[in-house]
């Protein structure tokens, strides 16, 4: 039989809780280079006819779900905007906060996955309006820098549903002066 000794069990659950790490702190350019990638995907999704519509709403979902599980290190979109887009935007990244940023991911693998859903389920116009929204959303962090789910994750922490021990750098955020 072979055994494996409590050290090196909590060895291989350290690796593997490392292959799904997200980044903290996020440089919010690549952030916002990915989420213009988002809106261009999605602009396209709503244009194409069936199939392709329900294909290219796959694809988003499932580089939403690569950003979740670890940042921009599986994602196309994270890794060309980490390591092509953003350097050209600004030489040195901007850092922001982690959680806020893998919890608009979230968000955003819901809405795709519900958009998926409803092509799949001939839904075009409902699945079409889910992915509208979705672009209203990367939009503004794109062009505006204003993340809509970084600023739901603050209000969750605030009224207490999400702990302060997520996000230590993330509460009283918006008491601290501009920088």
């Amino acid at each position: 039989m072979n055994y494996v000794s409590l050290d090196e069990d909590a060895g291989r659950g350290g690796a593997l809780k490392s292959l799904f790490e997200f980044p903290n702190p996020v440089n919010d350019y690549a952030a916002r280079c990915t989420a213009a990638l988002v809106v261009a995907l999605a602009v396209v999704t709503i244009v194409s006819r069936q199939p392709v519509a329900t294909w290219l709403a796959a694809v988003m979902a499932v580089g939403f779900a690569l950003r979740v599980a670890g940042g921009p290190r599986y994602s196309p979109f994270g890794r060309l905007s980490v390591h092509v887009l953003a350097p050209r935007v600004a030489r040195e990244p901007k850092l922001v906060p982690g959680p806020p940023k893998r919890f608009a991911q979230t968000i955003g693998l819901t809405f795709s996955l519900i958009a998926f859903a409803l092509f799949l389920a001939d839904a075009g116009l409902a699945a079409r309006i889910v992915l509208g929204v979705l672009i209203l959303a990367a939009l503004a962090e794109s062009a505006l820098g204003f993340c809509l789910g970084c600023w739901m994750f603050a209000q969750l922490q605030k009224v207490g549903i999400i702990p302060e021990s997520v996000c230590i750098e993330c509460a009283n955020i918006w008491n601290r002066p501009a920088a």
